[in-house]
């Protein structure tokens, strides 16, 4: 029984520690990201429908290797479209992803990267690509520049 527990206790740590730190604030992230010194990674993303969406983040914001390197350079903000019933964002929730892609995604793409600086503006954007997550993180880098 001890070594049961043990192990509940050694996977839930586990996945803990692999989840990414996603906000959902727009200005909580910007008042992160400006005393931080980081940049913002808003995604847009369907998380129950979007099979791109799903993809990039399995291969890429939910590894290991793509946190430890974001960690100290990005605030990832998170603005989720669900589908499915069981997913309903609260209506202060769609509201407020409504009107961040309003603004940095007229177009509706998914997934939907947009690099931003502490102040909101954007420095570049980008969609899924099948390639590492250290590849991806330098991809986001070089918007700073």
């Amino acid at each position: 029984m001890k070594t049961k527990l043990l192990f509940i206790i050694f996977l839930f740590l586990s996945i803990q520690a692999y989840s990414q730190d996603w906000q959902t604030d727009f200005e909580t992230s910007k008042e992160l990201a400006s005393d931080g010194d980081k940049i913002i990674v808003l995604v847009f993303q369907g998380s129950d429908w979007c099979a791109p969406c799903i993809k990039l983040d399995r291969e890429v914001w939910s590894t290991q290797e793509f946190q430890d390197l974001a960690e100290d350079k990005f605030v990832m903000l998170q603005a989720d479209f669900p589908r499915r019933k069981n997913n309903k964002l609260t209506t202060e929730q769609q509201e407020h992803n409504n009107a961040l892609a309003e603004k940095y995604n007229k177009n509706g793409y998914f997934p939907f990267v947009v690099i931003l600086d502490s102040d909101g503006n954007e420095l570049g954007s980008l969609g899924y690509e099948k390639t590492t997550p250290t590849k991806y993180f330098e991809k986001i880098v070089s918007f700073e520049d």
